[in-house]
């Protein structure tokens, strides 16, 4: 199996982006493209508190890390798990500077709710993918905290869940490597978009120069 260079390693992040348009994933990994509305300030404000290597802790058996560095060199990516949990067990791996073998638990840090879509768990999976490659394990659940319910939600990662991470890290060093940005296809889902603005979504509805001159002359005459 092919191995990725760390200059052509992908963002970890990148995937909830990809799974939820394509083309705000290009703008932002690609063209380098970002706008702040309340709902990406409030992700960010949740992320950096569990973000704080200062509040590393060992509770009895369980070993809490946050902000850990994750990569892959077989999917090209790379991050951060928002805290992995380290759970000693006889079943678990060997920790550098820490007696007895640990189980190995990530979990990810939501602004909202659970979702309708698999966006979020599909990151999860990605993360565990990572730490699957970098401890030599397997690692078969994961969990989801959303800030809204104020609760995690469970996670079991499937062969169908690793497959379409796989597939999507294809897709996406593709269009990385032409520097390709997919053109616009509008849905409601981009009134919620940060980079509404920037993306333009309903220029995309426009089919060629003529209609688009008759729509503005609608517009005018209305």
């Amino acid at each position: 199996m092919m191995e990725y260079k760390e200059d052509d390693f992908l963002m970890v992040s990148g995937i909830q982006h990809f799974a939820f348009c394509r083309r705000q994933w290009a703008l932002i990994h690609i063209e380098n493209q970002w706008a702040e509305n309340v709902h990406t300030i409030e992700g960010e404000l949740m992320h950096r508190r569990a973000h704080d290597p200062r509040l590393n802790e060992k509770v009895k058996d369980t070993l809490y890390v946050r902000a850990l560095p994750i990569q892959s060199r077989k999917l090209g990516l790379s991050g951060e798990c928002d805290v992995v949990e380290f759970h000693k067990s006889e079943d678990g791996v060997k920790l550098f500077g820490h007696r007895g073998l640990y189980q190995i638990y990530p979990v990810e840090y939501k602004r909202g709710k659970p979702k309708n879509t698999e966006i979020d768990i599909l990151q999860l999976t990605a993360q565990i993918m990572c730490l699957e490659e970098m401890f030599c394990t397997e690692i078969f659940e994961g969990a989801i905290f959303y800030g809204e319910i104020k609760r995690r939600e469970k996670v079991l990662i499937t062969k169908e869940l690793r497959c379409k991470v796989q597939d999507m890290l294809t897709e996406m060093h593709q269009l990385y490597q032409r520097g390709w940005t997919p053109k616009v296809k509008w849905s409601k889902s981009c009134n919620a978009c940060s980079l509404r603005e920037i993306c333009l979504p309903k220029l995309g509805k426009v089919l060629n120069v003529k209609q688009y001159i008759s729509q503005i002359f609608l517009e005018d005459q209305g």
